[in-house]
C-alpha cells in the first residue's frame, strides 16, 4: 500500500515538473518560474543574451558602483539572463570605431555631440544612418552634468570682478593674450594666464569648449552654421588666438582638475571640466591653495550621456530589449540618487531634488556651485560640429 503510494507520488510530481518545463520551453517569459532547483536534471540552463556596450570614461565610476545591482535584480529577457559585455573608451574613439567596422550593440559617449556626428558621417558612409536617436526609447539620456569654468578665487575675482557677466569668455580672451598678462590687471607677480581645456579630438569637455567659444562669438545660442566657422576671418583670427595659448592639450578632463587641486595656480589658474569632474575633487582642494571657485558661462552645453541602441543588422531583437532593460536600471531612482550624490551628476529624473540633504549642490554652493544654469545652446547638425573639429585639428593640433 505504502509502497504504491510512493509511486503514484513519483508519477504525479514527475508529471507535473514535466508540464513546467514543456511550458518554459513554449513560453519563455515563463521560465523564470520553471527553472526551479531541478531545472538542470530536465532543461539546460537558459543562454544569457549578450549585450555589447562601448562607454565613456567620464561615468565609468557609477557603472562600476551600480552594474552589480543589475545582476543580483536578476534581470532577463524572455526568460534569459542578460550579460554585460562593457568597454570603457574616449568618446570620439567611440564613434569613429563604429564607422570602422566595430560592431557594439549599443554606445554611450559623453553627449549627443558625438551622436549627432555619427549619425552625419554613418549616413554618409553606409546610406543611411546607424543610430537612431530620435526614434522612442532607442536613445535615452542618463545623467547630465555642464560645462564650466573652474578658477582659484582670488584671480576670478581679479579679472572678472564679483559677478562675471554675459562678456565671461570675451574677457578671458583679452585676459590671455594679453602679452602683459596678469600685470594688466595689477598683479605682475602671477606672471602668464594658464588656461587649461582638454583637445577637441580626445575629450568631450574640449569639443564642448570650443562649442561655446564659437557660440559666445557669435552671440547667439542657436543656428550655427558651417559658413561661421570656414567662411568668417575675424572668428578664425578671433578663435585660433584663443586656443593658440594653449600650450598642451590634455586627453582628460579629470586630469586637469587633479593637477590644480595638486599643484595649484603655478599650473592653471582657470580650467574648463565638467560640473561634476569640479564636484570630485572639490574636497580635496580644501585649505591648499585658497578656494576654488565654479562659474558657469553665459550659455552651456550638457554633456547629457545618451545610451543609444545602434540600428544594425548585428543587433537582434533581444539584445536591443536588453539594452533598454539597462537603461530603465539606470534610470531607476536609486541608481539615480547614486550618480547625484556619490559622483556629482544631475540626474535626468527631474522628480529627484538637486538640494537634497548630502547633495553635492548644497554642500559646495559657498564654491559656486549652483542648482539653476544658463540656456543650454542649440546642438547643431553633426556636419557643422564635424567642420569645427576639423577646422580646430588643420590649425590647432599640437
Amino acid at each position: 500500500m505504502h509502497r504504491s503510494l510512493r509511486i503514484t507520488f513519483i508519477v504525479i510530481f514527475a508529471i507535473a515538473a514535466l508540464g513546467i518545463f514543456a511550458v518554459a520551453i513554449f513560453f519563455p517569459a515563463f521560465r523564470d518560474f520553471a527553472y526551479a532547483p531541478l531545472r538542470e536534471l530536465i532543461l539546460p540552463p537558459p543562454k544569457p543574451v549578450i549585450v555589447n556596450i562601448y562607454y565613456s570614461t567620464e561615468k565609468s565610476d557609477w557603472f562600476d558602483g551600480v552594474i552589480d545591482d543589475f545582476y543580483k535584480a536578476g534581470n532577463t529577457v524572455d526568460g534569459k539572463p542578460i550579460e554585460l559585455e562593457m568597454k570603457k573608451m574616449g568618446s570620439r574613439e567611440m564613434y569613429l570605431a563604429v564607422l570602422d567596422g566595430e560592431q557594439p550593440d549599443a554606445i554611450s559617449p559623453a553627449s549627443s555631440l558625438q551622436i549627432a556626428i555619427l549619425q552625419d558621417l554613418s549616413e554618409d558612409k553606409f546610406g543611411e544612418s546607424i543610430v537612431k536617436a530620435n526614434q522612442g526609447d532607442n536613445c535615452r539620456s542618463l545623467v547630465e552634468t555642464p560645462l564650466v569654468l573652474v578658477s582659484w578665487a582670488e584671480r576670478a575675482q581679479a579679472l572678472w570682478g564679483a559677478e562675471p557677466n554675459s562678456h565671461l569668455w570675451q574677457k578671458l580672451h583679452s585676459a590671455l593674450t594679453d602679452p602683459q598678462g596678469w600685470a594688466s590687471v595689477n598683479h605682475p607677480e602671477w606672471g602668464y594666464i594658464k588656461f587649461g581645456q582638454t583637445s577637441p579630438l580626445s575629450s568631450n569637455s574640449g569639443f564642448m569648449t570650443i562649442l561655446l567659444l564659437t557660440y559666445d562669438f557669435y552671440s547667439k545660442t542657436s543656428g550655427l552654421r558651417a559658413e561661421d566657422i570656414l567662411s568668417n576671418q575675424e572668428y578664425q583670427q578671433w578663435f585660433l588666438e584663443f586656443q593658440g595659448t594653449i600650450s598642451q592639450f590634455g586627453n582628460s578632463t579629470g586630469t586637469y582638475m587633479r593637477d590644480m587641486v595638486a599643484y595649484g595656480p603655478s599650473t592653471y589658474d582657470f580650467v574648463a571640466v565638467y560640473e561634476a569632474t569640479a564636484i570630485e575633487h572639490m574636497e580635496n582642494a580644501s585649505n591648499r591653495y585658497g578656494d576654488l571657485k565654479v562659474y558657469y558661462p553665459p550659455a552651456t552645453v550638457m554633456s547629457d550621456h545618451p545610451l543609444c541602441v545602434l540600428d544594425a543588422e548585428w543587433v537582434t531583437p533581444q539584445k536591443a530589449e536588453a539594452v533598454q532593460v539597462f537603461t530603465d536600471f539606470l534610470l531607476s531612482r536609486e541608481a539615480q540618487e547614486t550618480a547625484l550624490l556619490d559622483h556629482g551628476f544631475r540626474p535626468v529624473d527631474t522628480n529627484i531634488p538637486l538640494d537634497q540633504p548630502g547633495s553635492p549642490f548644497l554642500i559646495y554652493q559657498g564654491n559656486g556651485i549652483q542648482v539653476g544654469i544658463p540656456a543650454e545652446v542649440e546642438i547643431p547638425p553633426g556636419n557643422v560640429l564635424d567642420t569645427l573639429l576639423n577646422f580646430w585639428s588643420r590649425n590647432i593640433q599640437r
